[in-house]
């Protein structure tokens, strides 16, 4: 059955819907972590370009900033500095490699075999609650021990900005509800706006057009011991994404183009994302929401709102404003995101129904949730695993190795 092909108007506004449905999740990203906007944007805009080459354009997806690497940019930068930083993110891509090696050798099952829901369910849970602080300071006025804006504005700031994200994610319907980020955030910056504590000498400083200014990695080999196992999170949301856009659309797309081309395209763009100087990338459930909301299952779409997220890397101007946003707007967004971060950890241990009563899955959460949030360290020479990367390596080791009850054999 032929459909009549769609005015090319029509699928570039699409694509530029996509963007705005994914825009508040990619930038917020480089603005939480001190990673560059506009290279953010060029990364998800040329990482979903390389993700459609791998895969034959035939997988509707927009790859936009992966949540799962935030804590670790902010503790790595601190320890390491920003060019080993963009050098681990580079090198987070290995994982992908392998995952998608291993599928293609072993089929889909060995990656979920390897990666229960066991393992999965705290190390996420993890990644959303290890930087509670870092938002609980943001949201305060704090950067560091330096009280940046006054207390009690900053605290009234970050409440608006999570009630209005909230109240989008709860009440709104249609294409709004899709972005409650980028209400939350807007709602916010109004109130700042008023508030006299937002600085707009950047954007007035900034040329209208202007080459991002690209990072500059160096390879750390600590750095990217402790980047590369977090990875394992973004892959198993990779996994879920495209089970998700493909039951969306009605097409399994493990099968064609095959998961582990999904994978491998999201890997090459994880690495040039990192070489550019961008956070690394991932499917975006938004996204995926937004397909199954417009009914629109058209790749083409993903090209346009990549093209467009290219061309706002390279406007100046714009990419300042994004630097005017004031910290604690980001602070109430970071209360939510981080929260439901943790919450989808909890929903991977629900859904997978592990049975908690059982001394096995018990042992191997406990020791992931404490070594993880605790924030233990393991330092031989110049090896160094810290926090979530130690924690991963952990919950897989331990569902490795700990003997399973007689009657789960």
């Amino acid at each position: 059955m032929s459909a009549t092909p769609e005015p090319v108007w029509r699928t570039a506004l699409s694509g530029a819907q996509i963007l705005f449905v994914a825009f508040g999740a990619t930038v917020l990203v480089p603005l939480l972590t001190g990673l560059n906007p506009s290279l953010a944007l060029l990364g998800a805009g040329v990482g979903t370009l390389i993700f459609q080459v791998c895969t034959k354009r035939q997988v509707p997806i927009y790859l936009g900033s992966s949540f799962a690497f935030i804590a670790p940019v902010i503790y790595s930068v601190q320890t390491w500095g920003m060019p080993a930083t963009l050098g681990a993110l580079a090198s987070a891509s290995f994982f992908y490699y392998v995952a998608a090696g291993l599928v293609k050798w072993r089929g889909v099952d060995f990656i979920h075999k390897l990666l229960p829901p066991v393992v999965i369910g705290p190390v996420v849970m993890v990644i959303g609650l290890g930087l509670a602080q870092v938002a609980v300071n943001m949201s305060s006025g704090k950067a560091g021990d330096a009280q940046v804006v006054p207390y009690g504005t900053a605290l009234a700031v970050a409440a608006i900005s999570l009630v209005a994200t909230m109240l989008t994610a709860i009440r709104a319907k249609g294409l709004l509800k899709l972005v409650p980020i980028l209400v939350g955030v807007a709602v916010g910056y109004v109130v700042s706006l008023f508030l006299g504590i937002v600085n707009f000498q950047k954007v007035i400083d900034a040329p209208w057009l202007a080459l991002p200014q690209f990072g500059h990695p160096e390879f750390n080999i600590a750095a990217i011991l402790f980047m590369i196992p977090v990875a394992i999170a973004p892959i198993v949301e990779h996994v879920g994404g495209i089970l998700a856009i493909g039951s969306v659309v009605g097409k399994d797309y493990t099968d064609s183009p095959g998961l582990h081309r999904t994978l491998l395209g999201d890997g090459l763009a994880v690495n040039v994302a990192g070489l550019f100087g961008g956070p690394p990338v991932t499917t975006y459930g938004e996204v995926t929401g937004a397909v199954m909301l417009t009914k629109n299952y058209n790749p083409v779409v993903m090209t346009w709102a990549a093209g467009f997220a290219i061309l706002m890397a390279f406007v100046g101007k714009f990419g300042a404003l994004l630097q005017t946003i004031p910290m604690p707007v980001m602070g109430g967004i970071m209360m939510l995101l981080f929260g439901s971060i943790a919450g989808i950890g909890l929903k991977t241990i629900m859904d997978g129904k592990v049975e908690l009563m059982n001394p096995r899955n018990l042992c191997i959460v406990s020791v992931t949730l404490v070594t993880g949030i605790g924030g233990l360290g393991v330092h031989i020479g110049s090896f160094s695993l810290q926090g979530i990367s130690l924690c991963g390596v952990l919950a897989v080791l331990l569902n490795l190795v700990l003997p399973k009850a007689q009657a789960e054999h």
